[in-house]
């Protein structure tokens, strides 16, 4: 019997390659998913479409990439699109689909072909922050239909320092080596210094949209610097093949240099260890080459691609200097995608900027482990709408007032619960009352009219709490207290149910009880 998966799916669309993790529910094991016919490695999907307008001939991935030398192909191929999703400024190739059309077919496709065994109950995404704005609203379109309750978002350099475990708040700069761009971007990320921890954004939960909700503030590091260029693995292998044949562009020949190439990125090969490699020439016929992790290395140089990342470097510490940010600021490197993975590159960075932990996860499936990491427990969590508030009665005033347990726009279920210590308002006091309020969900401002004409107050009145509708939980002691004395500890927490949860001490830690007071929705 196949064995069923329920849990998380994480995807993270990369203009090479995109990368598709699980992870259940039931465990924090991850799961690289295999899909015959569309992904190169587990868990890797070459980012390529291949659609003549018939549903018949729509492919994507491997299929599509080995249909790359075909006729039509200039028309009926499509890579490259996903740094084009929700960036208007960038020139658009006339091609049978535009960006957002190929981004739809390919994810479409991809999401009908998963493996019946993974149960999605929760999909988190991926997104640029250079482009976040509009590759959102992208998002948003395409997921409206999907027959899945919670979807998340994270952009994508948060997801990458969070899945390493870097420190919230960090200015960080991040190398990213793809099979045709090369970025490079220093970044700050939320949270840190008493700020509360990014999350992911929600665009649904439970069924219900939640992309327009005004409360959700869009929740993506701040981008300090960033250069780049169209350069990358792919005119690597490009360099090798010109190498022993020159002008040859022999889709073959590509991939025969990339799986050298990866082979050759091993930081324990031999520098002069040498490799076979056949190619086939203009002829049709194949000839055979030697390579070696030496030649490999002299091929980088004379093609001039460390002079090309030092002028990238350049202006990207230019930048960051303008804006305040001096490499001795930085936490940390991140290195992003197999380029970076090759011995010489990263002996590189370590050179140029010295100094500065340089940490290097999964090349290829790190921004995905970061996008799961970033929803805990595999748990999305929804925000709360309205306050929540304890009732307490202020001894020197002689009056009631609200004191707030949970404040709108919190995330919940809580991660930790929030304590309260209550004092006794009499001597001999052994019931303590609670009493659970919450807000309006929709505040009351104050109008006056100036002229005749309607104007908000410069000052506002308080939210209004309201009392919740139910039997006040009364909590017993067994000695009485003295007035002002320290007698009872409160630990109030939001379950995943929605519901309010109390658990009562008494000031010597004796458990009195735990109860549940209530739905919050």
């Amino acid at each position: 019997m196949e064995k069923i998966f329920s849990g998380t799916l994480a995807l993270d669309l990369g203009n090479t390659n995109t990368v598709i993790a699980f992870q259940d529910e039931k465990g924090k094991d991850l799961f690289l998913i295999d899909i015959p016919g569309i992904t190169s490695s587990p868990g890797v999907i070459p980012t390529a479409v291949w659609f003549e307008g018939k549903e018949n001939t729509e492919r994507v991935g491997v299929s599509a990439l080995k249909k790359k030398n075909s006729s039509n192909s200039e028309i009926f191929y499509h890579s490259n699109f996903k740094r084009l999703i929700g960036n208007p400024i960038e020139s658009q190739n006339e091609k049978f689909l535009s960006p957002n059309e190929s981004g739809e077919k390919f994810f479409k496709n991809l999401w009908d072909n998963i493996p019946k065994e993974y149960v999605i109950k929760r999909l988190v995404l991926t997104a640029p922050i250079d482009t976040y704005k509009g590759y959102r609203k992208w998002l948003i379109n395409l997921c409206k239909d999907l027959p899945i309750n919670d979807i998340a978002l994270v952009d994508e350099p948060t997801a990458a320092g969070i899945g390493i475990n870097v420190p919230l708040g960090s200015k960080i700069m991040i190398i990213d080596i793809g099979g045709s761009t090369i970025d490079m971007s220093v970044i700050k990320t939320q949270g840190g210094e008493g700020k509360s921890a990014p999350i992911a954004e929600l665009l649904k939960f439970q069924g219900r949209d939640m992309s327009a909700i005004s409360k959700q503030k869009i929740r993506c590091a701040e981008i300090i610097s960033k250069s780049g260029s169209k350069i990358g693995g792919k005119d690597i292998d490009q360099w090798i093949v010109n190498y022993f044949l020159p002008s040859n562009q022999d889709e073959r020949n590509l991939s025969i240099a990339e799986k050298l190439k990866c082979k050759l990125s091993n930081p324990k090969i031999k520098s002069e260890r040498r490799y076979s490699i056949s190619l086939f020439t203009a002829e049709n016929k194949e000839k055979e080459f030697f390579m070696s992790k030496e030649i490999f290395e002299k091929i980088l140089v004379e093609n001039n691609l460390f002079n090309h990342l030092n002028s990238l470097l350049k202006d990207l510490l230019n930048e960051a200097r303008g804006n305040f940010c001096n490499v001795n600021d930085l936490n940390s490197v991140i290195l992003v995608g197999g380029g970076t993975q090759i011995p010489l590159i990263k002996e590189w960075i370590s050179n140029e900027i010295s100094g500065i932990p340089i940490k290097s996860p999964p090349p290829i499936e790190s921004i995905a482990v970061g996008a799961l990491a970033m929803t805990p427990g595999v748990k999305i969590k929804d925000i709360l709408i309205k306050g929540i508030s304890i009732k307490l009665f202020n001894k020197r005033e002689q009056t009631h007032f609200w004191h707030p347990i949970f404040c709108k726009g919190q995330t919940w279920p809580t991660e930790n619960p929030f304590e309260l210590i209550l004092q006794a308002s009499k001597n001999d006091q052994k019931i303590f009352e609670i009493i659970i309020g919450e807000t309006k969900t929709k505040r009351d401002f104050d109008i006056i009219f100036e002229s005749g004409l309607p104007k908000l107050s410069e000052f506002q009145n308080e939210e209004e709490v309201l009392k919740w509708n139910k039997k006040p939980l009364k909590i017993k002691l067994k000695n009485g207290c003295k007035v002002g004395e320290d007698s009872l500890k409160l630990f109030f927490r939001i379950e995943k149910d929605s519901s309010l949860y109390i658990k009562c001490l008494d000031i010597n830690e004796k458990e009195l009880g735990e109860f549940n007071l209530g739905n919050i929705i």
